[in-house]
């Protein structure tokens, strides 16, 4: 469990740097160069993802239940990741209706979501852990991006009904080939059964 536990410290860590560090941030990049900077950001993150798989992976071997999840919970967070990928796509799609009802910030939205199915759907302590430290990282990044948006006074753009139609396509497209095939393959649990 300690290796999850540091793979999210590194990897949450370093995504909320600029939340609770922002002029010691700008001062690195500075001092370093904004592709050094990116580089070392990249390697930490990468630390993190590493441990954090692997300390769940190993965390599941010794399962500690905190609850049951309901029957329904898996369609639940199915219904909800569905939701977190369309967001997600439209983090990379510019212009799109979808990115502006997320208040410009889909992706960060998107991890809420995916956390809070999971955690519906999952009742171990390595799972409030993981999804637990997600959630709370993406609450924590919104009402910061918010009071930064507000403070420039940023406003997400609506866009263009063909960015939200690429954005449904790709979303629901990805949605299917991880919900139904990759999920299994990657992580061992078919999310429908």
């Amino acid at each position: 469990m300690s290796y999850l536990i540091i793979g999210l410290v590194l990897f949450l860590g370093i995504h909320s740097v600029r939340m609770v560090a922002g002029d010691w941030r700008e001062a690195r990049v500075a001092a370093l160069g904004a592709v050094a900077w990116k580089g070392i950001s990249a390697l930490i993150s990468l630390a993190g993802i590493a441990l954090i798989v692997w300390g769940y992976d190993l965390a599941r071997g010794a399962p500690v239940d905190l609850w049951q999840p309901a029957p329904w919970a898996r369609h639940l967070a199915g219904i909800l990741t569905l939701l977190a990928f369309l967001l997600l796509v439209s983090a990379f799609v510019p212009g799109s209706w979808i990115r502006s009802l997320a208040g410009g910030h889909p992706m960060v939205i998107a991890v809420m979501i995916w956390s809070t199915g999971h955690l519906f759907a999952n009742g171990r302590l390595t799972d409030l852990l993981l999804f637990g430290g997600f959630l709370a990282w993406s609450v924590f990044a919104w009402r910061s991006l918010r009071r930064r948006d507000r403070a420039s006074g940023t406003t997400a753009q609506r866009g263009s009904p063909v960015n939200d139609i690429v954005t449904l396509l790709v979303g629901l497209t990805l949605w299917y080939l991880f919900a139904l095939h990759l999920h299994r393959i990657l992580f061992g649990v078919p999310p429908f059964g």
